[in-house]
Formats: structure tokens, sequence, C-alpha cells
């Protein structure tokens, strides 16, 4: 059994230089809901260094609310956003000797992907435009999955390690009870479980089934590095190698 386990790194929050080396995967912020050209070139430096796989981490153009406010843009410029977004970030990248080997959208663009069809498609037109190999890394069952497969693009879903689950599936908003967990034990014990069974507890006790292929730690989460090493060890321990996917 294996995983993939990532984390939104270069966003100028958290401990990046404790985070990266637990990571087989990281979601480097663009530079456009945080960071800039000089971080994005440091967080790429740590990726190469620690043999860890490149995301591309595109948001809205939202650097005031931390790319967290959802945004009503014409799809047209949510394509020219993230192709810009992605052009600068695999530039840092390829200087550095490496590429982005797949794509996560932040924040409010991710969670309005996941039922909207529209703003979907949109970053689907600015992948497609990037490079049409790389796979996208979703909710599991969600719009932008399936608007992305029917588009043969390819698609990977994530589960979440340190957020909660509303009954439906989709992520309890932050600022909401059990909308963040940052007890280390309590996470990585909840992992363990998911991978074992495939199900996840929602924020009221019911039961998800949940399949994904990788796993997210935000790297904003307070203690995220004791929380990624915890799970580290307890995946190990468990006999689950973590492994990147792309």
């Amino acid at each position: 059994m294996h995983i993939d386990l990532n984390a939104d790194v270069g966003e100028e929050c958290g401990d990046d230089a404790a985070l990266i080396p637990l990571l087989s995967s990281a979601n480097v912020c663009c530079g456009v809901h945080a960071g800039g050209p000089e971080t994005m070139r440091r967080t790429v430096a740590r990726c190469v260094t620690n043999s860890v796989a490149i995301g591309a981490h595109f948001s809205y153009p939202d650097r005031e609310h931390f790319g967290r406010r959802d945004l009503d843009l014409p799809p047209t410029d949510i394509t020219a956003s993230v192709l810009q977004q992605l052009r600068e970030l695999d530039a840092i990248a390829r200087v550095a000797g490496s590429h982005i080997r797949y794509l996560k959208a932040h924040g409010a663009l991710y969670n309005r992907m996941a039922v909207d069809a529209v703003v979907a498609d949109a970053v689907i037109a600015a992948l497609k435009a990037f490079e049409p190999s790389l796979p996208l890394l979703t909710l599991p069952d969600c719009t932008a999955m399936t608007r992305a497969r029917s588009q043969g693009v390819t698609v990977v879903g994530e589960a979440f390690a340190d957020r909660g689950y509303r009954d439906d599936g989709r992520l309890q908003p932050r600022g909401e009870a059990g909308a963040l967990l940052t007890d280390s034990v309590q996470v990585s014990e909840r992992v363990v479980t998911w991978l074992r069974t495939g199900s996840l507890p929602s924020v009221t006790g019911k039961p998800l089934k949940i399949t994904a292929r990788s796993l997210c730690v935000h790297g904003d989460t307070p203690g995220a590095a004791k929380i990624a090493g915890h799970l580290c060890d307890a995946l190990r321990g468990a006999g689950i190698a973590i492994e990147a996917f792309a």
C-alpha cells in the first residue's frame, strides 16, 4: 500500500524548511495569493534538494484575502491568469533543473472548481494550453474531476489529513466547528484508519467513502511540520509507503 503526501508551500507561512523534506509532492505557490519570485525560487530549490515532486499551486488573483475569497471572473480571465502562473513557476523550476509535474488549485478556486463546470473548464483550458499531459489534483468525484476526465486530462483525487468534511463529502468551511484538525495523533490515527477501511468520518460522525491517491497537509496549519512528521511515522509503521503520484 502507498500514498502520496503533499502540502501547500511557498506561501510565506509555516515552516517550509522542516515540512518539505517530509513530503513526496509539494504544491508550490505561484506567487499570486502569497509569496513571490524569490520565495518561489527558494521553495523550488528545497524541493529539488529533497527530491520532492513540484506541483503548481495556482489561485484567484486575490492576495488581500490569501486566495480564499470566491471571485466571479470571466472564464477567459481565469484561463489567462492560471496560464501565466504556470509559466512563471515553470520558468523558475527549469532554471533549477526541474519542472512542474502536476497542478492543484488553491483555496476558493479549488472549492469553486469542485462544483462549477464553467470554472473547472476554464482551469482545464489553461492546463491543456500549458501541458495537456500533466495531471490535475482535486477532490474525488467532484465536478472538476468529471470535467477533466471528459476532456482526456489525467486527474488524481486527494484527501485532507488536517481538514474536516461535511456530510456531503465537501470540506467543512474554515471558521466552522471541526474544519481544522491540529492534533497530530488524531490526524495520524484518522488517516491510517481511512487507508485501511476507505472511510473517513464527517464532522457529524457520518462515515464517508473517499478514494484518493494523494493526502494533503496544509502548510499554514498550526504545527504542520509536526503533523506531517507524526503522520509519516504512523504511515510507515503501518506498512504504508509514501510515494509521489506524478
